[in-house]
């Protein structure tokens, strides 16, 4: 069986992420989306909300697994017996960064491949952050994420 390891933040989880999703699907037997933890970024919602967000947004496809992981991504890989990475690419500034990890990656396990992907041309300029951008000032996000997701996110810019 091959299995893909899909990492991000998911804060939260877009119509982009899903459509990578989709694509590696055609790839890969199996998907683990999993929430990785970046001390670099503030999110939103918990780990354990975007956790179940995320297990909401991909409950109709039966070959995804969802789960948090901390750690080398690497070792990661190695423990779920996962042949790759699927990183999803919008534009060139995406790519030195993700080119970058994926070097890192492979200097640290030779074994671990990245699939770079590139979504749907109606994804390429969405973004977690735009997201939570527009829902912060209360604006129509529902063509960008799921609504388990749109309705997450009134919720929180409520309080």
């Amino acid at each position: 069986m091959k299995i893909a390891i899909y990492p991000g933040t998911f804060d939260p989880v877009t119509n982009g992420h899903l459509d990578i999703l989709e694509r590696a699907l055609k790839m890969f037997d199996r998907v683990i989306m999993t929430i990785a933890h970046n001390s670099a970024k503030n999110p939103l919602f918990t780990e354990e909300e975007r956790f179940e967000l995320l297990k909401a947004a991909t409950k109709k496809y039966s070959r995804v697994e969802v789960a948090i992981f901390d750690g080398l991504l690497v070792e990661y890989v190695r423990t779920r017996k996962a042949v790759a990475i699927i990183r999803g690419l919008r534009a060139m500034t995406d790519f030195e960064y993700e080119l970058q990890m994926a070097l890192m990656n492979r200097k640290l396990d030779d074994y671990v491949e990245t699939i770079f992907m590139m979504p749907n041309e109606k994804y390429t300029y969405l973004s977690s952050n735009m997201v939570r951008e527009i829902a912060s000032f209360h604006g129509e996000v529902g063509t960008f994420v799921p609504p388990v997701v749109k309705k997450a996110l009134q919720k929180k810019n409520k309080s």
